[in-house]
């Protein structure tokens, strides 16, 4: 009876450590927004091959864009996907929606590529934060031999100027390869801006890694290894890189990531860092918050792939934006709290 009741306060105990992250998010279980993607490849140009990997961002109404676009009375989600054409080379398009559902498209492409370090691969993966009233997008550049993170700035979300490599490849504390997937923080934290990103260890894994400036344009490393390593055996144990961009919280720093296992199946996961410390670890899924499920994120250009890159907070939901199979735009919802 005794060692019953010791077991049963240990698995009660347990459970309660495994539901105090979940506590604090701001953000309740995943459902899907759409059980349909919201954007599939079309025509037989630009986005002829896949349309995925989106960023978006609310406007509100006070947002100018000095387009003859309507009065923006109401806010709008604008989205900036990565578009891929026959040939695999990449640009990124740009959508809007009243309702997070339904999107129009413009018929360019508002990012194509033109510098070196763009040529024949294109423009990746991009991901969007404002700071005052200049958007910042990082995304990753590729020239078919490297693939690197890029920074370039816009007032309009249309019209952009680059910013050229921000963390090149091959060089770092502990990546020996590639740098992309660059997730910055709302705010500055202890005077300066923060952002996660993803590089490649010496073991050949992609794992997260961490760095800070103070002019979003020069990046120094905080960390000596990965501020988010993989976890052999689970499902992130070849795969660990940052999603949308943070979440700022009381109670941290709350950043979706995508995991891969070494199957290379993709599928989204949360961890906690301290709000104060962006380099201190304090929770982290035990288990995937969103995984490929239907058809159309099983079967692609890459199979049994959801890539999160974009969240908006409406006034009741969380609506998040992902790519299916490196195919498809799906969106994800979850309730406030």
């Amino acid at each position: 009876m005794k060692s019953k009741l010791l077991l049963t306060i240990f698995l009660f105990v347990a459970s309660l450590a495994f539901a105090a992250p979940t506590a604090d998010l701001p953000f309740g279980p995943w459902t899907r927004a759409s059980n349909e993607p919201i954007l599939s490849p079309q025509g037989a140009s630009w986005e002829s091959a896949g349309t995925f990997n989106p960023t978006v961002e609310l406007v509100v109404p006070m947002d100018n864009f000095n387009q003859p676009r309507g009065s923006r009375a109401i806010p709008e989600i604008v989205m900036l996907y990565r578009a891929q054409d026959a040939s695999g080379t990449s640009r990124l398009g740009f959508a809007e929606s009243i309702d997070g559902i339904h999107f129009t498209r413009r018929p360019d492409p508002v990012l194509s590529p033109e510098a070196d370090y763009e040529k024949d691969g294109g423009v990746e993966d991009p991901r969007l934060q404002r700071f005052g009233g200049t958007y910042y997008l990082t995304y990753t550049g590729y020239n078919k031999k490297d693939a690197q993170l890029c920074l370039a700035t816009s007032r309009d979300l249309i019209h952009w100027e680059r910013k050229g490599v921000i963390l090149p490849a091959y060089k770092g504390n502990w990546n020996k390869g590639w740098t992309k997937s660059g997730a910055i923080v709302p705010e500055k934290i202890d005077g300066k801006y923060w952002m996660y990103w993803l590089g490649t260890a010496a073991d050949k894994t992609d794992q997260m890694g961490l760095s800070y400036s103070t002019d979003l344009l020069h990046w120094t490393e905080a960390t000596q290894t990965p501020v988010l390593p993989r976890r052999p055996g689970q499902f992130d144990s070849r795969v660990v890189e940052p999603g949308p961009p943070p979440i700022l919280t009381s109670n941290g720093i709350v950043l979706i990531y995508n995991g891969a296992d070494d199957n290379l199946v993709y599928r989204a996961a949360v961890a906690v860092f301290d709000r104060n410390d962006p380099r201190k670890l304090l929770s982290r899924s035990d288990a995937p918050i969103f995984a490929p499920e239907k058809e159309w994120e099983k079967v692609g250009q890459v199979p049994n792939v959801v890539f999160v890159e974009g969240l908006v907070r409406e006034e009741h939901r969380w609506l998040f934006y992902y790519g299916g199979a490196d195919k498809y735009v799906g969106v994800a919802q979850a309730l406030t709290k």
